[in-house]
């Protein structure tokens, strides 16, 4: 996080709403990770997490289901949705959150890649693909509505 953004707490949670957190303290280490194990547990090329000390993360509605995903560390995501939202090494007194799951994931850009033995390929070449807004395309889609059921990145 730079200088010049918001204070804590910073909120954050599933798409589906079932688990809510805040965060009582800036979180640091912003980073992406392109392991294998991260990949699955994502279901994406690479997953992004910025932490804090575990004491700084608070659940505010519902509670997220744990995996073992290693012998070294535990996943935390939503049980109704799938959302992956933690990821802990055993016996730190840290835990992350995924940087997508918080409420303004722009506020914290990584500044470091893990797993990097595991880079996809054409990972390098994605900020150069033609890109396209959303409601763009499903305007040339002829889509009206997409019926979103996705929470509101905010309390409610």
């Amino acid at each position: 996080m730079k200088p010049g953004h918001p204070a804590p707490p910073f909120a954050g949670g599933c798409q589906c709403g079932a688990v809510r957190y805040r965060l009582i303290a800036a979180p640091t280490g912003a980073g992406i990770c392109h392991c294998r194990m991260c990949q699955k547990a994502g279901g994406a090329p690479f997953m992004a997490f910025t932490g804090v000390k575990a004491a700084d993360l608070v659940f505010t509605r519902g509670t997220p289901t744990k995996y073992a995903s290693s012998d070294l560390a535990e996943r935390g995501f939503c049980a109704a949705c799938g959302t992956p939202l933690t990821y802990q090494i055993k016996g730190l007194n840290r835990i992350s959150v995924t940087i997508g799951s918080l409420d303004d994931p722009a506020l914290f850009a990584p500044g470091e890649q893990f797993g990097t033995e595991a880079i996809l390929p054409w990972f390098a070449a994605l900020a150069a693909l033609p890109g396209q807004r959303t409601d763009d395309w499903l305007r040339a889609a002829k889509i009206d509505d997409v019926g979103n059921h996705q929470h509101p990145d905010r309390e409610t």
